[in-house]
């Protein structure tokens, strides 16, 4: 009977570690900010999120018809503390009074502070609201290196 068990252990034991071979340890999930949650809403294509950017920075991407407002919308470089550092407008490149997706870009030129805590940042992407009422805001939000 222990005979069983101790062939028993060692085999659970090269099952285990051939299990942990196989798959490894859990790798660390990169933050990607909240793009899963707006991808039906509105996609940047680049920059990719924490990739890291640099001055002039060009963004592109698609959005619902409905993110924009006279064919643009807002968009943000923040720095870690939340200061903004860029501020820019994306435009349709294609008709946007639809529901559908339409491509958009925007450009923005900035400077980094040699004297910066971290290099870490965020895109941020605004719905336009003409109306101004909480209930229709919304944003797009990637973080990024800053280089």
């Amino acid at each position: 009977m222990n005979r069983n068990i101790s062939i028993l252990l060692v085999v659970l034991a090269v099952v285990g570690v051939a299990v942990w071979w196989q798959f490894g340890a859990p790798q660390p999930v990169e933050d990607a900010g909240n793009a899963a949650q707006k991808a039906d809403l509105i996609r940047l294509a680049a920059p990719q999120p924490n990739a890291t950017v640099t001055s002039p920075l060009t963004l592109t991407g698609e959005a619902r018809g409905y993110w924009y407002f006279e064919a643009s919308f807002p968009v943000f470089l923040v720095d870690w503390d939340g200061r903004i550092i860029a501020q820019g407008i994306a435009t349709a490149k294609s008709e946007w009074m639809t529901e559908n997706f339409v491509p958009f870009e925007a450009k923005l030129e900035f400077v980094v502070d040699p004297q910066v805590y971290s290099n870490r940042g965020a895109l941020i992407l605004q719905k336009d609201n003409p109306s101004g009422l909480p209930e229709h805001d919304d944003a797009l939000e990637i973080p990024v290196v800053i280089k």
